[in-house]
């Protein structure tokens, strides 16, 4: 199988690869808007949200990066005009036929999370056709959140553990968080390392609640279809500052208690 050029992060961003985040998690944000500033219709903001899609996912494949996580599509969009919801839903259908050359020739593994019952026939149909055809693909991980909710995961996780316990499959006792993580759709996956939210906005709007208690988090004001290497570059370099404790002292004065000093 083929794959472009891995990008030589020593040249391009000063950083080594153990810098870099595993998983990425960008909640994709100013298409409309984007669309609005230039008096055009807001499906014409998403048709350049998919361009700065198609960017931002072959350059985190050429990086390395293990996982890349969209958030394409929540459960509360189903609230927005119905014919921007249309125009998404044949936007989809669209670009997963059309980035599949794409996808294969950076050996991208394409998976989805969300539920499936209530996305059109066409688009439950070609995103299989993609997942099926990417299956064996050893690169980097594609997940598309798509008709996605972290509070309905939850509910479906909560009743997948409580149906388990009734028929005794296991018991209410041995519930632990690993039991959870299992019943989530992300079952699997690592955790995000690295949220980037653009458009400026800070809050989560209702994306992986569960799974971003330990993320680094990021905002820009860039709009999403001019989010381009740079900008992710730029991020990429924010997050390789960061100190990440995960609840522990820092790191530094550990090493100082450790050698005495």
């Amino acid at each position: 199988m083929s794959s472009k050029s891995p990008i030589d992060l020593t040249i391009t961003m000063g950083l080594q690869p153990a810098q870099l985040p595993p998983h990425v998690a960008i909640i994709m944000d100013g298409n409309g808007r984007w669309a609005q500033q230039r008096g055009k219709p807001r499906i014409l903001g998403h048709h350049e949200g998919a361009r700065a899609v198609r960017r931002v996912t072959t350059t985190c494949a050429r990086l390395g990066i293990d996982t890349l996580t969209l958030y394409s599509f929540s459960l509360e969009n189903w609230k927005r005009p119905r014919d921007e919801v249309d125009g998404l839903m044949s936007l989809y259908v669209e670009n997963l036929i059309a980035e599949r050359g794409e996808i294969m020739d950076n050996n991208i593994r394409l998976m989805q999370i969300g539920r499936r019952e209530g996305l059109p026939d066409a688009v439950i149909r070609e995103l299989s056709r993609t997942e099926e055809l990417s299956r064996g693909n050893t690169g980097m991980r594609l997940c598309l959140a798509l008709n996605y909710g972290s509070r309905a995961e939850i509910v479906d996780a909560v009743r997948t553990i409580a149906e388990r316990v009734r028929i005794g499959e296991m018991r209410s006792e041995d519930i632990d968080e690993n039991t959870i993580d299992d019943a989530l759709y992300t079952r699997g996956l690592p955790d995000p390392d690295f949220v980037i939210r653009t458009a400026g906005e800070m809050r989560l709007s209702n994306f992986l609640l569960w799974q971003v208690s330990y993320a680094e988090f990021y905002a820009t004001p860039v709009l999403w279809p001019d989010f381009t290497e740079t900008d992710l570059f730029d991020a990429l370099r924010a997050f390789a500052v960061r100190e990440r404790r995960f609840g522990d002292v820092a790191s530094a004065a550990n090493a100082a208690a450790g050698s005495g000093a």
